[in-house]
């Protein structure tokens, strides 16, 4: 059985000319470019121009279609000049293309050139908020990823591809802002990375190696016990459920998403961020177990709503209870305030937190510590009295 012409390869976004099958007498479909994503990130197929029974005739299509200047019908002309022309197959081609103005020109130019990080941004942009997006995110969350992509602005106009790690690590150390401006750049990073890969725009994610080396730990104010006892008081409350697991435990909130959560030997285990945060185990104090075990039951995991939902709950619930604003990084300073003031063994406090022992070999090489041993410092710590 003799194979089937192979005919010219069409330019990137240019369109295609699909094979139906040799027993349909137009067996030729011919389609614009694709430019609808479905929900699974795929490029949808757009509806033909047309059908024809001649690649050819096909290409000629495409050619006034990219002109502007294509009518339904057209291709029975083009049918028939195909028919009556005696020149060979490329000069075809190349009389078809001298059809084309200078402006649908350019513009095949620009869909073929290679993308740069803004491309890349501005096509993931559409298709997580666009008109056919999976589902309706919050303005809040449509304006941190429009402030991250702001804060990126030295990758803007970089070609995607050829971005390294130094490139994006570069563009993290560089920027001014706090560590909550860093997270949102890195997670705006990653997350194009990952819609790269699947529409082929790049052939490795150097974002899995991006750090984020400025520590957010400086500033903060902790709870005092006073809005401790605030807080226990409304604890049915989820935000404040969540608020009072975070202030004894210690874990930063966007760890919450992936920490590995224990009930039956009580432990938190996991982190972000540095080399000894990273999956380090964190007792679950006593008074806070019961609160562990009803979020477990009823979500199936400590933080089911995003992390930014939570964060614009958590100042009108602390205004509603006539509680000082705080943030929900002041969680991770209270626990360290109890730490201290329960005299918790300075060095477990550092464990739990994830801190670096620096220079210290000695305990940050060697200084292991079981659960029972960390559970008896965590334990210090007591309930503020009302």
């Amino acid at each position: 059985m003799p194979k089937r012409k192979k005919y010219p390869r069409l330019p990137n976004a240019y369109g295609s000319i699909r094979f139906l099958g040799k027993n349909r007498t137009n067996c030729y479909a011919v389609h614009p470019p694709c430019t609808e994503i479905n929900d699974l990130g795929d490029y949808v197929r757009p509806k033909a121009i047309c059908y024809v029974d001649d690649w050819y005739v096909g290409f000629a299509v495409l050619n006034a279609w990219h002109a502007g200047t294509y009518k339904p019908g057209d291709e029975i002309t083009f049918k028939a000049y195909r028919a009556a022309s005696s020149e060979d197959l490329d000069a075809f081609c190349e009389r078809l293309l001298t059809d084309f103005s200078a402006h649908a020109h350019m513009e095949i130019v620009k869909k073929e050139r290679e993308p740069t990080f803004r491309d890349v941004y501005d096509q993931w942009y559409e298709w997580k908020y666009g008109e056919n997006a999976k589902k309706k995110l919050s303005k809040a969350s449509i304006d941190s990823t429009k402030a991250a992509f702001k804060n990126c602005a030295m990758l803007h106009d970089k070609v995607f591809h050829e971005l390294r790690l130094n490139d994006l690590q570069a563009c993290i150390d560089n920027c001014p802002y706090r560590s909550a401006s860093i997270e949102l750049m890195s997670s705006l990073i990653k997350q194009l990375y990952k819609y790269a890969l699947l529409h082929e725009l790049c052939e490795k994610d150097y974002s899995v190696g991006l750090l984020i080396p400025q520590s957010d730990d400086e500033h903060g104010v902790p709870f005092s016990d006073k809005e401790l006892c605030i807080l226990w008081a409304n604890k049915n409350d989820p935000i404040v459920e969540m608020l009072l697991i975070m202030c004894y435990s210690g874990y930063r909130i966007t760890a919450y998403k992936t920490i590995t959560t224990n009930t039956e030997d009580w432990y938190f285990q996991g982190g972000i961020k540095t080399a000894s945060g990273k999956d380090r185990i964190v007792p679950i104090h006593s008074s806070i177990q019961p609160l562990v075990k009803a979020r477990m039951e009823r979500d199936g995991c400590i933080l089911k709503m995003s992390k930014v939902y939570f964060r614009s709950k958590v100042y009108p619930t602390l205004s509603r209870l006539g509680v000082t604003k705080h943030t929900p990084h002041d969680c991770r300073h209270t626990f360290s305030r109890l730490c201290e003031k329960y005299g918790v063994n300075e060095n477990d406090r550092k464990r739990m937190l994830g801190h670096s022992f620096g220079n210290d070999i000695t305990n940050g090489i060697y200084g292991h510590r079981t659960l029972e041993e960390l559970r008896n410092e965590i334990e210090k710590i007591q309930l503020p009295k009302v």
